[in-house]
């Protein structure tokens, strides 16, 4: 049977204070070699090229993600509410804990390098031959099963998902307060402390009493400013382009039988597409990072510019426009290739957009991305039914397009565009 540990555990945290392991498992998880490894994964990827401050870990936030499922079971066991399952606190503290133990380098730019899912090598770490597998195992042999399926958000039991993934859940608080504390800005500092203490278990929900709305306004407004000024920065964007080039560049070369003057393991199967979980658990980032180091002396020009200008800091400039089409798009393409320029490389298009909230109607396939407000009267509402911030914000997209190059490059031959391309890159942010 699991027992407590014999003294409570604390990590001494900038965002919340402390972190409480009161449980010898969450204890024994933290230090299996896949969840150190979290510590040589940066939370927000490139986006410390940008604030300098941004060298907080994947560890850190999944240390945060823990506390705070933590301080709402205990909020929930201690009011003694029928509507939360005890017997799934364990469950639910390991799922929060161990929910991002498969992101990979830089994250999200890796996974969209290589087509792959976080979520999926997650729950590849937990069911494969591992330190973690062998833990969680020891509270009964499908309970890695059982925690795969809270991350892959298939258990038996909403309530427990609705934690860890929802519109309002432990994720989303901890990255919104501790990447605005790294970063340096102010927008996601929400007021934690009166949304957990208004969170209720409402029959297969987690929902908030209405008297909490407005702080979730607050959490919801936060959430789209993280957004727009940190995580969809222009500068962060433009390292991530060059980290997908240099990606690309390499799987490219790997597969015309190039010859690297540097490749490790398990560079190799990560370009061939069958990447083994012991082999994923090698890749971090100081891994890549030494990789592009070498590479910025390799003889394919291509690569070594792309590795030079993300290890150097040399990154791309941008134009934004409001509406681009494909005519404009082939025109400019055609007009680099004319000009000795690479179009696949020295030109990207990003569009970034977010919803800063999305108003779902009850009982629609997607209702348990809702907000839901429980009223004195034991009712629930959808938040945007109730609060017009919210309602003025539900499903609003916001975005410009932003034209992406190297701007020497493109310098050296602007002469030589014609008069429509130029009129374009000639403004340079």
């Amino acid at each position: 049977m699991h027992l407590p540990i014999t003294e409570e555990k604390v990590f001494k945290d900038p965002v919340h204070n402390y972190i409480h392991v009161q449980d010898d498992m969450i204890w024994r998880l933290i230090n299996t070699p896949e969840f150190q490894r979290l510590r040589r994964v940066r939370q927000l990827g490139t986006s410390f090229l940008t604030f300098h401050g941004a060298e907080h870990s994947r560890f850190s936030h999944s240390l945060g993600v823990y506390e705070i499922t933590r301080r709402i079971i205990s909020q929930f066991e201690r009011s003694g509410y029928p509507d939360w399952p005890k017997e799934e606190r364990l469950l639910t503290l390991c799922a929060a804990l161990l929910h991002d133990l498969g992101h990979g380098p830089f994250s999200h730019s890796i996974e969209e390098a290589f087509q792959m899912n976080h979520e999926d090598w997650t729950c590849k770490i937990l069911l494969g031959d591992t330190c973690v597998n062998s833990v969680l195992r020891e509270v009964a042999s499908d309970f890695p099963q059982r925690v795969a399926s809270v991350i892959n958000k298939t258990y038996e039991k909403p309530i427990v998902i609705n934690l860890v993934t929802s519109p309002l859940d432990a994720d989303r608080m901890d990255y919104l307060l501790r990447d605005a504390y790294y970063t340096g800005v102010n927008y996601g500092t929400i007021d934690i402390d009166r949304i957990l203490r208004m969170l209720r278990p409402y029959r297969d929900r987690v929902v908030v009493k209405e008297s909490g709305m407005h702080a979730v306004e607050d959490y919801l407004m936060s959430r789209y400013q993280m957004y727009w000024q940190v995580y969809f920065h222009p500068v962060t964007r433009s390292s991530e382009i060059i980290l997908r080039q240099i990606f690309r560049r390499a799987k490219e070369l790997y597969r015309e039988g190039y010859d690297f003057s540097f490749m490790v393991e398990p560079l190799p199967a990560l370009f061939e597409g069958n990447t083994t979980v012991s082999q994923y658990l090698r890749l971090d980032e100081a891994l890549i990072q030494t990789t592009f180091l070498q590479w910025t002396a390799e003889k394919d020009e291509l690569l070594s510019d792309l590795c030079g200008r993300f290890m150097h800091r040399r990154l791309y400039k941008y134009v934004e426009i409001d509406t681009i089409d494909r005519e404009t798009v082939d025109g400019i393409r055609q007009a680099f290739r004319d000009a000795g320029l690479h179009p696949d490389y020295d030109f990207e298009i990003d569009y970034p957009t977010d919803l800063p909230y999305d108003e779902f109607h009850s009982g629609s396939p997607e209702s348990d991305k809702q907000i839901l407000l429980l009223d004195r009267h034991e009712h629930v509402r959808e938040i945007s039914e109730v609060s017009d911030i919210v309602r003025s914000i539900s499903g609003i997209h916001r975005g410009r397009y932003r034209l992406y190059f190297p701007e020497e490059k493109v310098r050296n031959v602007l002469n030589t565009l014609p008069e429509d391309v130029k009129s374009v890159f000639g403004q340079v942010r």
